[in-house]
């Protein structure tokens, strides 16, 4: 186990499928242009390191690979609108943030994630004159899950959200990859964008 770094209280916001995704160790990428109540009408990276804050509401199974789909009915077992509460289980760390401007170059990378290529050309074809953000993440599960208030702030189409700093100061968490295996997805992603 590893010991953790002093913890930013910044959430990054995402689907909770793709969280699944990335806690099993199943991809190491996520994708970003911004939500619409963006403060700088576009997607920046906020911090270096963040805890992955899940989201529900616009999960949809037909913008996810057949493979992946049931992972948005698990994800919302029990969920529902009205909950106070969210478990937190991923905290993560940028490595390297990759930015994409066409579609062949975006096509390199579809056997890496777990979502559609039609979803994938979406994104990024969404304020067209702006990049995606592909962002390569080493994610760390959280040894128990870290339970905090739903707050209205967190709601709406926006990435970064700031999270209560002293329930989350301190809270074991370990690597969902070894260094080796996280190395070679990393390496393996560079190399299809080459």
């Amino acid at each position: 186990m590893t010991e953790p770094k002093s913890v930013q209280a910044i959430g990054l916001k995402e689907w909770a499928a793709a969280l699944e995704a990335l806690r099993q160790g199943e991809q190491i990428l996520i994708m970003r242009k911004g939500g619409i109540r963006e403060e700088t009408r576009d997607f920046q990276v906020e911090a270096d390191s963040f805890y992955l804050y899940p989201t529900f509401e616009h999960q949809r199974k037909e913008l996810i690979k057949p493979e992946y789909q049931a992972a948005v009915d698990r994800s919302t077992e029990g969920w529902s609108p009205d909950l106070t509460q969210v478990a937190l289980t991923c905290y993560a760390e940028l490595v390297e943030d990759i930015l994409i401007e066409d579609g062949e170059t975006l096509a390199k990378l579809a056997g890496e994630h777990i979502w559609t290529d039609r979803f994938a050309e979406e994104r990024l074809k969404w304020k067209k004159a702006k990049p995606l953000h592909v962002m390569l993440l080493r994610v760390y599960e959280l040894e128990n899950p870290a339970t905090i208030e739903i707050r209205e702030e967190y709601n709406g189409c926006k990435s970064w959200i700031s999270l209560p700093g002293e329930m989350l100061q301190d809270v074991p968490r370990k690597p969902v990859l070894s260094n080796e295996e996280f190395n070679r997805k990393a390496e393996r992603i560079r190399s299809l964008l080459q």
